[in-house]
């Protein structure tokens, strides 16, 4: 067996089982899961008959590159969302089974494994970052991503030999868990260090699409690059999914885009991998990227989520509005946060994630102890009825 296997640590969620197995909760309510980033609202109108009038695309075996039609869909929303001169969708879009698959599979094309290997991540971050790294052979590094900074990366504290170990550098903007943006102008200056020192910049953008609808979107890494001049995006590579944006989780869709010369090798190791999207999928994929409306009323959805849950949650916790996703972070009070989230398992039947599940400790802390992950993707009603409990439980101390 790969002994970098028995490097792999549990995953959030059977921890988070594991810190519930002999909890019974003292209340009839309800369950309430704000645990895990699942969206639930309805999906676009349009799938059903787009995936019904493409049904006959199961009697053939799709590419690895996709259909032409998909990678040009996918290189229009490019080119207007991120306000790029030109995308090549033969040669700078490759079609994913989701951001999880593929983030996962480009550390295993792009690393070189051997001693000193790195791959640099944030802390807290998406566990797949972590052990894509060592499946590839590399050392996990972390960025933590601090409440003093906003929990956005401050790159120039670490230093020029760190950087020269780094072979791959996973970025989340709009981060998960805390929600904060990268700005564009730090998006440029990452470009550049990666120049320096030669490594291949991953940004997972899965978040990219929800955000406050009165705000500007979140900046993107190839309109960074493009605004630098890096209109081949060299060294950087770019991921979105309609899991978050289109609320299709089951569909497992989404691509990467950026360097054609990674894309090309990426694409030779995915032939081997045999990861491919079904026609079907493809076809309603295309659509999804093809529709900005269904996006538009999914942002306000959220919205209305974070107006009606934070007035309540302000009085008894540390929380504030994340700049984009649709995850709270509060701090917990007493700084424990798996006994937090028993508490809250226990007395009131709410499902919280601690946050040191979805970090690891450093010798400058732990960043993810202390807080919990709140997602708010259940209905409106559900979202109120857990804050109005978890504002009753704390206020009766």
């Amino acid at each position: 067996m790969n002994p970098n296997l028995d490097h792999l640590q549990p995953y959030p969620f059977q921890r988070l089982q594991a810190l519930f197995a002999d909890l019974q909760p003292a209340t009839p309510q309800t369950p309430i899961a704000l645990s895990i980033g699942e969206p639930r609202h309805p999906m676009p109108a349009f799938v059903q008959p787009v995936l019904e009038q493409a049904l006959s695309g199961f009697n053939r075996y799709p590419t690895t590159r996709g259909e032409p039609a998909l990678r040009e869909a996918i290189a229009r929303w490019l080119q207007l969302r991120f306000n790029l001169p030109s995308v090549d969708a033969e040669r700078q879009v490759l079609p994913l089974n989701g951001t999880r698959e593929g983030l996962f599979a480009l550390a295993q094309a792009v690393v070189t494994p051997g001693p000193g290997a790195g791959v640099l991540m944030p802390n807290p971050f998406y566990q797949i970052y972590e052990g894509a790294a060592l499946l590839a052979g590399a050392e996990p590094l972390f960025y933590n991503l601090e409440q003093a900074n906003g929990y956005r990366p401050r790159f120039e504290d670490l230093s020029d030999a760190l950087w020269d170990r780094v072979q791959l550098l996973y970025i989340c903007n709009p981060g998960n868990p805390a929600g904060a943006v990268m700005p564009e102008k730090q998006l440029g200056d990452l470009i550049q260090r990666a120049e320096r020192h030669d490594f291949v910049i991953a940004a997972d953008e899965c978040y990219s699409e929800i955000y406050p609808p009165d705000k500007a979107p979140p900046p993107g890494l190839l309109g960074a690059a493009a605004r630098l001049g890096n209109t081949d995006f060299s060294r950087c590579v770019a991921f979105h999914s309609l899991s978050k944006r289109s609320n299709l989780p089951g569909l497992r869709s989404g691509f990467v885009a950026g360097d054609s010369n990674i894309l090309e090798r990426f694409a030779l190791y995915r032939t081997y991998h045999g990861c491919t999207l079904p026609g079907p999928v493809q076809a309603v994929s295309a659509a999804a990227w093809s529709d900005e409306m269904h996006v538009h009323e999914n942002r306000w959805q959220y919205a209305a989520k974070f107006a009606a849950v934070l007035p309540l949650l302000q009085p008894v916790l540390e929380v504030t509005r994340p700049d984009a996703g649709f995850y709270l972070w509060p701090r917990v009070p007493g700084g424990d946060d798996e006994a937090f989230a028993r508490h809250l398992k226990r007395e009131i039947n709410v499902t919280v994630l601690p946050g040191r599940y979805l970090s690891r400790p450093t010798t400058a802390g732990d960043p993810g102890a202390g807080h919990v992950r709140m997602a708010l993707v259940a209905e409106l009603e559900s979202c109120v009825e857990a804050a109005e409990r978890i504002r009753t439980l704390l206020e009766r101390g």
